[in-house]
């Protein structure tokens, strides 16, 4: 007999499942698509973790933002709302990137998430990564979005810290859950080697690996590029959840 492997969807919605979201600059734009189809499908996860910009869309969403108002948010974002040049350990200061995440988020605390949420950041004086799970929820997202050399490092509690994805790519320090679904952003960085260990897609028992290849490529200057990009991947991500399920990755193109 014949078996057939369930649609991802189908797969998603058989038990409780974690989100995970991976760092990748501006790839905020293409992970907002991804949990836009899967609102769209009712299916929403029991926990959510990331790094970097995959900890601003999943906090955005575990605080209790409508997919739509994340969209609507990201779609409207100038560079004169986050850009702070000023002289230290990086080119700007971040100070002006917290002020908008305290107007975006609807919620000031972790505990206050309608869905448990750890984001990464990477302790600069332990040389570790470190899960955040409670406290502020702001200046967390802030240090996890703390690219080095582009934002200063943000101090909590007398320590240093910086963008999550330095040592933990894909976000998934903070994910205990046995079945996952993870959003890989590729990476494009010409300092990353192509076969290095930040590059490779994480494998473990019950995680599905979502790669969308092509992105058009966002930067702070090139806002426009994240709008097409979360529209591509929106496109994407609801083709995703109708083909069958993959064993560990499914990578779909525009």
């Amino acid at each position: 007999m014949t078996t057939h492997a369930p649609t991802l969807a189908a797969w998603l919605a058989l038990a409780p499942f974690g989100l995970t979201l991976s760092s990748g600059f501006f790839g905020f734009f293409a992970h907002a698509g991804v949990v836009h189809a899967l609102a769209e499908r009712h299916l929403r996860p029991t926990r959510i973790s990331g790094s970097s910009a995959g900890a601003l869309i999943g906090a955005s969403w575990a605080a209790g933002l409508s997919p739509s108002a994340i969209s609507d948010r990201l779609l409207d974002i100038q560079k004169r709302d986050f850009w702070d040049p000023f002289p230290g350990p990086g080119l700007i200061r971040g100070k002006r990137f917290e002020r908008l995440l305290n107007d975006w988020l609807p919620v000031k605390t972790f505990g206050e998430c309608r869905v448990p949420l750890a984001v990464s950041v990477y302790d600069v004086l332990g040389r570790r990564t470190r899960v955040l799970d409670r406290g502020a929820l702001a200046p967390a997202i802030r240090a996890s979005c703390a690219v080095p050399l582009m934002f200063h490092p943000v101090w909590m509690r007398g320590r240093p810290y910086l963008d999550g994805g330095v040592l933990d790519r894909p976000g998934l320090a903070g994910m205990p859950c046995d079945r996952v679904l993870y959003h890989h952003l590729w990476s494009r960085s010409p300092w990353r080697a192509a076969d290095g260990a930040q590059t490779l897609i994480p494998k473990r028992p019950g995680l599905i690996a979502l790669i969308f290849d092509e992105l058009p490529r966002a930067g702070p200057d090139a806002l426009d590029q994240g709008v097409e990009a979360y529209h591509v991947a929106l496109n994407l991500m609801r083709d995703a959840l109708d083909r069958p399920a993959p064993a560990h990755v499914l990578r779909l193109s525009a």
